[in-house]
């Protein structure tokens, strides 16, 4: 399937995520800040970035950023995956982000998500710094937005 890139500072978390993706068929690269994260990007072919927002170094903002500004790397399908944003919350999609999903994020939705971006390739953002509303870039407008809160309240993995 596609080679994914977990920018994540909390270990644990990222075990989670590797089992949860390579379950899925996805080979999964791991680093623990955004700088090691965008030197990995920039070393090895990655079809998905999948950064946590409070990270050292370099949070996934300035990754984002960083990302949509090299030539090589600004059509990478971004998602951001944390838990200090509120679903309103516009700062990842206007530096780049293709999506936004708040922990705990159901399984089912990490995998769609990651399965329909790394689908849907490198693409534009036609211009513009990340995409029109939390959710999917123009690419892909029917898809619905973040989870209802409801759905926040699952586990990532239920063990």
């Amino acid at each position: 399937m596609a080679v994914v890139l977990v920018a994540e500072d909390d270990q644990d978390i990222a075990v989670i995520l590797a089992r949860l993706l390579t379950r899925a068929g996805h080979t999964v690269r791991h680093q623990p800040d955004g700088l090691a994260a965008f030197e990995q990007a920039l070393a090895d072919p990655t079809d998905v970035l999948l950064t946590d927002l409070g990270m050292p170094r370099m949070d996934g903002l300035e990754l984002t950023r960083a990302v949509r500004r090299h030539p090589d790397l600004r059509d990478l399908p971004i998602v951001m995956l944390s838990g200090h944003l509120n679903p309103g919350d516009r700062q990842p999609i206007e530096a780049g982000c293709c999506a936004v999903l708040l922990k705990p994020c159901p399984n089912d939705r990490l995998r769609d998500t990651v399965r329909m971006l790394a689908d849907l390739g490198p693409h534009s953002h036609d211009g513009v710094p990340g995409c029109e509303a939390l959710g999917f870039a123009g690419a892909l407008p029917d898809t619905p937005h973040p989870a209802p809160p409801y759905e926040r309240q699952r586990p990532v993995v239920r063990r």
